[in-house]
């Protein structure tokens, strides 16, 4: 009797692993693929982009507007001054605020990104309410620019999961960065200089903010710098990859291989 308990049960933990591989098997094939191409190549979990794979030495720098605008116009100069384009990340109620450097902005050739409405802490949110937040953005800057913004930088550097399958339905790429700066520490901009050229590399995507003091002469004496070391500095969307990709466990956005032609 013992054996035959033990042979039924055997039969039945066989019959379970045969199901779990099938049903396992049947969700790897409907996936999204839009979803696909931004998971991890060993973990289920979404990661943003952090930084490009890239044979060119091309970097992007990023600035995020959350508060002020009294270094803005500064800082654009400063841009100009070097023909530089480059990405602006914009929270909603500043661009309520400060409508009219959201045109100027634009109007210098910045691409603008959306760094959501209310700037949230994103892990909190329902996916409708992530969706809530980066559309009531988008149709403000749409308004004001003309501009569709496609790049999204979570407040605070969070996400989960629902954060970038939120986005990623709305058709935005989410973004963070591979160089924090530091700019928003209480540091000086000889600081946040050698940050920045100590840790430099093709494909990075550096972090730095409109309102914070040691910015604009950091940026006077890195541009010039990163020029003479051959890099291009571009907007992230001329650096990230836009299709047949995947994102690696380290954040970094890779070309699937087969693809490159």
């Amino acid at each position: 009797m013992r054996v035959f308990v033990f042979k039924i049960s055997v039969t039945k933990v066989l019959g379970l692993l045969i199901a779990v591989l099938v049903t396992t098997s049947f969700v790897q094939e409907v996936v999204s693929p839009v979803f696909r191409q931004a998971v991890s190549v060993t973990t289920t979990r979404l990661i943003p982009i952090y930084r490009v794979e890239t044979g060119t030495k091309q970097i992007a720098i990023s600035l995020d507007a959350t508060w002020g605008t009294d270094l803005t116009d500064e800082i654009l100069s400063i841009l100009r001054e070097h023909n530089l384009k480059t990405t602006f990340f914009l929270a909603g109620y500043w661009v309520d605020k400060h409508p009219q450097y959201v045109i100027k902005i634009a109007e210098e050739g910045h691409e603008i990104g959306n760094h959501s409405y209310s700037h949230p802490h994103m892990n909190s949110l329902t996916f409708d309410g992530v969706v809530r937040e980066l559309e009531k953005n988008h149709a403000m800057i749409k308004e004001l620019t003309g501009q569709d913004s496609f790049l999204f930088r979570p407040p605070f550097g969070e996400y989960n999961n629902t954060v970038i399958k939120g986005a990623d339905s709305i058709g935005y790429y989410t973004i963070q960065w591979s160089i924090d700066s530091l700019d928003w520490k209480n540091t000086t901009s000889d600081e946040v200089y050698q940050r920045v050229m100590s840790k430099v590399g093709p494909g990075d995507i550096v972090l730095f903010h409109n309102a914070a003091k040691a910015t604009p002469d950091a940026l006077r004496r890195l541009i010039p710098d990163l020029k003479a070391k051959g890099y291009e500095i571009v907007p992230i969307s001329r650096l990230i990859i836009r299709e047949n990709y995947y994102i690696d466990h380290d954040g970094t956005q890779r070309i699937r291989k087969g693809s490159e032609s």
